[in-house]
């Protein structure tokens, strides 16, 4: 196995074990955030592994390389190892904001069912997973504002 495939497959069981953390986080929510949280930092280590190598030892930025355009961005990614790094850099965020959202979730008042298909989604499309989940715990608190409006106030 080449050592690309290596980094690839080791990057995608650590955030499918930092996934499943969040799946059972109701079991334990503090330990098993944090474990997502230990899987993300740590396909963000490989994330930083992998870009220290192509700077230091890579061949250099292909031909019309950057971020200014979209061709910039085809050219930067025209290359296996930089789209690995791509990946791993999704892998890492997108745990992170599903470590996020597990920790928010009881907060916003977000059961756990509704929860899991939200980080299914953040897994598959990050930034629609995000914004759905934003969406849900807005109603979510409203209503949890909305409910202690209406319960009277002890001690008064």
């Amino acid at each position: 196995m080449e050592q690309a495939d290596l980094v690839f497959r080791i990057a995608n069981w650590l955030v499918l074990a930092g996934w499943l953390a969040l799946v059972l986080a109701p079991i334990r929510r503090g330990p098993l955030v944090l474990a997502a949280r230990i899987a993300a930092a740590s396909v963000a280590a490989i994330y930083v592994a992998l870009l220290v190598r192509g700077l230091i030892a890579g061949p250099g930025l292909p031909e019309g390389a950057g971020f200014g355009t979209l061709d910039g961005v085809v050219a930067l990614l025209s290359r296996p190892e930089a789209i690995l790094g791509a990946w791993v850099h999704f892998l890492a965020f997108d745990l992170f904001v599903g470590s996020w959202m597990a920790e928010d979730a009881p907060k916003a008042g977000v059961a756990h069912w509704l929860l899991i298909p939200l980080l299914g989604l953040t897994l598959l499309a990050g930034p629609a997973g995000l914004l759905l989940y934003l969406l849900v715990a807005a109603i979510g608190r409203r209503r949890a504002g909305a409910w202690e409006q209406r319960e009277p106030r002890k001690g008064t």
